[in-house]
C-alpha cells in the first residue's frame, strides 16, 4: 500500500509542476483544480472533486463539514 501511495504522490508533485511549468501563476483555483484532475486522470487515476466529508462534533454529525479537494 505504501508504495502505491508514493506513486500516486510522485503523479500529483509530476503533475502540478508540469502545470506551473506550462501556466505559471495567477489562475483561479477553480482552473487548476480542472487541468490538475485532467493531468491525473491522463496517468490514469480515478479522480473525485470537492468530496463532502462529515464530522462528529459534541455526539453529532455534522453533514457536510468540508470538502476534501481531490482523491484519487
Amino acid at each position: 500500500m505504501q508504495n502505491r501511495e508514493n506513486e500516486i504522490a510522485k503523479d500529483i508533485v509530476d503533475a502540478a509542476f508540469h502545470i506551473h511549468v506550462e501556466l505559471g501563476s495567477g489562475l483561479l483555483e477553480s482552473a487548476y483544480e480542472k487541468i490538475l484532475s485532467y493531468e491525473l486522470e491522463k496517468r490514469g487515476h480515478k479522480v473525485e472533486k470537492q468530496v463532502a466529508i462529515s464530522i462528529e462534533y459534541d455526539d453529532h454529525k455534522i453533514e457536510d463539514a468540508f470538502k476534501c479537494r481531490y482523491d484519487s
